[in-house]
């Protein structure tokens, strides 16, 4: 496996390859003394760049701690490292890209993990790509140009597939296909879900919603609830305010990903684990997002005027009303004609009430003061409604009264996707950013969302966020400093705050979990770290996998995936109940539109959920399957030997 990146999804991603499915791992980074690299516009051509690159193999075992070189033939699980600037064709000949069985591109970049995957296709057109792009229209088209290239070589050279080219070619029968994904949309709806209901045990894709909760300790003599399978048994010690025990290190003490049905038994009893249950299975689309001319310029009725200026317009209307009825009882005319009276009487049009009664020349009056009370009003509605038509295009400031929202600080790559995924939720938001060519204003404006400007360490930012009556607190920026920095200050001013942070270094993490949740044990805070969320996705797409998502277990990963059942002895042949393994993978669902006609009454969506135990597993079958890391490795690693069980 080769993975090329520059930043912390490249080194988890590799630390995913090596240590859960135990392959053997090239890692491409560029210098340790180069902490920016240029632009791509302007850089070298291929040649003149690999002769100035700084290119140093350092190739280090897994397993020893002193980083001594590999020899060849090295069993799975180690790793070389070459450092240079970006993955040139010759870095990516020495990094044995033409013996390679995937090559995963995750440069922070767009345009040089395309130009990488371009050349490598083109050094070895059975290679397994794997892409990380922001731009999703465009992954789109990346893929099905690299998978047609792909198809191409093949059909032109159809003996060259053989597994005596490549060293892994084999286990996945040749499988050289693209797949694009995005770090952004597979974190978004975690940190949301985290942010709004306080778990971030969701995952949807491609209009598949899979959601998750955790459920408290079962008091003696109660029971689970039927129908909905448990995923996990959370920590035995549930006090713990960082969940250190919550690794994959933490023995009996951690939770139990894939619990069978004793342990399950076993933990309602003692009543000392909470559990994760699979709460929700649907296909939703969500919401259409706004396109096309002219969005974001049309500003709602109810935008055009300010509260204050519709209640006097409304008690401006209900004085007329009741001029004209006093006209009416008064003088004894038809109640139209006596509203068109008073409306003549207060735009100043009628003749004086000379020689009427007292009370007729009482209501005329009472009409042309009305009228010129009414004139300032409407001057104020048509200056409101041009400043709003005006401001329609530019961005918005937190309305007067706002409460109940999110707010979300930062409006990059990943702030930009949790946007859109909190206001597809049609849940009011408040954004933060702190320069103005932010690439994620531009959506903020097209969403009419409000979005402050300025620094968020500094003083009164969050407080024009509204945060004194926001909901939570999203701190999504680049910067662990400036995230952590923003919650103690958000804290200071709402204890009882739900805080959701983006940091990255998992002892940083635990550190902040300790003390945030010592000093304020009411409230909810919570850490996320995009590349631990995304590297599973990644890795298994590396594999010839198709995951779905992951959910986070405190410090445990549980993964979704879709595959066929053709080449798994462990599934193939075998009723859902035998096909469960505890600790490493269940069946949760078949499609059936691959499977068997009148397998069951399936949704909308073409999955069968809720399989008896009794169902036999087919060949031609595609499940979506619940599975450990460890597991899904194993599923792969077997199915590489050939499909034999052993």
């Amino acid at each position: 496996m080769v993975v090329c990146g520059d930043d912390g999804l490249a080194h988890r991603l590799a630390a995913e390859l090596r240590g859960v499915y135990e392959e053997q791992v090239t890692l491409v980074v560029p210098p340790s003394e180069r902490t920016v690299r240029p632009p791509v516009v302007g850089r070298a051509r291929a040649v003149s760049a690999a002769l100035l690159d700084r290119v140093v193999s350092a190739a280090v075992n897994r397993a020893a701690a002193g980083g001594a070189p590999v020899p060849p033939g090295e069993p799975a699980g180690g790793q070389r490292t070459l450092e240079a600037v970006e993955a040139t064709e010759a870095v990516l000949a020495e990094a044995g890209v033409e013996r390679a069985a995937a090559l995963a591109l995750v440069y922070d970049d767009d345009e040089t993990n395309i130009r990488a995957a371009l050349t490598a296709r083109r050094l070895n057109p059975r290679l397994r790509l794997v892409l990380r792009l922001y731009n999703r229209r465009l992954g789109q088209h990346i893929e099905e140009l690299l998978d047609q290239a792909a198809a191409l070589a093949a059909a032109a050279d159809p003996g060259s597939g053989d597994s005596g080219r490549h060293g892994h070619s084999g286990y996945a029968g040749g499988d050289a296909s693209t797949t694009v994904l995005s770090d952004a949309d597979t974190a978004a709806p975690a940190l949301v879900a985290t942010a709004v209901v306080g778990t971030s045990k969701v995952v949807q894709t491609n209009g598949l919603l899979l959601r998750a909760v955790e459920r408290p300790p079962y008091g003696p003599g109660e029971a689970g609830e039927p129908g909905r399978p448990t995923l996990a048994l959370l920590s035995a010690n549930g006090g713990d305010p960082a969940f250190a025990y919550g690794s994959e290190t933490s023995g009996d003490q951690g939770p139990l990903l894939l619990p069978d049905d004793a342990a399950v038994r076993e933990a309602a009893a003692t009543g000392r684990r909470g559990s994760v249950v699979l709460e929700q299975v649907a296909y939703s689309a969500g919401p259409a997002q706004p396109s096309g001319r002219g969005v974001g310029v049309r500003a709602p009725f109810s935008s055009l005027f300010s509260r204050r200026l519709r209640l006097s317009v409304a008690g401006l209307v209900g004085c007329v009303f009741a001029l004209a009825v006093a006209l009416w009882l008064v003088t004894g005319i038809h109640p139209l004609g006596a509203l068109y009276l008073t409306l003549l009487d207060l735009f100043a049009v009628n003749d004086p009430a000379i020689g009427a009664s007292t009370e007729r020349q009482i209501l005329q009056l009472l009409s042309g003061l009305m009228g010129l009370l009414l004139l300032p009003v409407l001057l104020a509605a048509v200056l409101e409604a041009l400043g709003t038509f005006r401001g329609a295009g530019s961005l918005r400031r937190p309305p007067r009264g706002l409460g109940g929202h999110v707010v979300l600080l930062g409006l990059g790559k990943i702030g930009t996707r949790v946007l859109v995924r909190l206001r597809q939720l049609n849940i009011p938001v408040v954004c933060v950013e702190a320069g103005p060519e932010a690439r994620g204003l531009a959506v903020a404006r097209r969403l009419r969302v409000p979005v402050v400007l300025g620094d968020v360490t500094q003083e009164g930012v969050l407080e024009a966020a509204k945060i004194h009556r926001a909901h939570a607190l999203l701190a999504v920026t680049s910067s662990d400093t400036t995230n952590l920095e923003a919650a103690l200050y958000a804290r200071s001013l709402r204890p009882d705050l739900r805080v959701v942070l983006r940091l990255y270094d998992d002892d940083f993490a635990t550190a902040v979990y300790r003390t945030l949740r010592a000093a304020h044990p009411q409230a909810l805070t919570r850490s996320r770290s995009v590349s631990h969320l995304a590297a599973p996705s990644f890795a298994g797409a590396m594999m010839g996998r198709q995951i779905l998502g992951a959910i986070p277990v405190e410090r445990r990963v549980l993964l979704f995936a879709s595959l066929d059942v053709g080449g798994h002895a462990q599934l193939e042949g075998r009723t859902v109940g035998e096909a469960f393994r505890a600790g490493y993978w269940r069946v949760l669902a078949l499609d059936a539109g691959r499977g068997r006609a009148g397998t069951g009454a399936g949704g909308a969506s073409g999955l069968v959920w809720d399989l008896p135990d009794t169902y036999v597993l087919r060949g031609t079958d595609r499940v979506v399957l619940a599975a450990t890391r460890r597991g899904l490795a194993e599923l792969v690693r077997r199915r590489r030997r050939g499909g034999s069980g052993t």
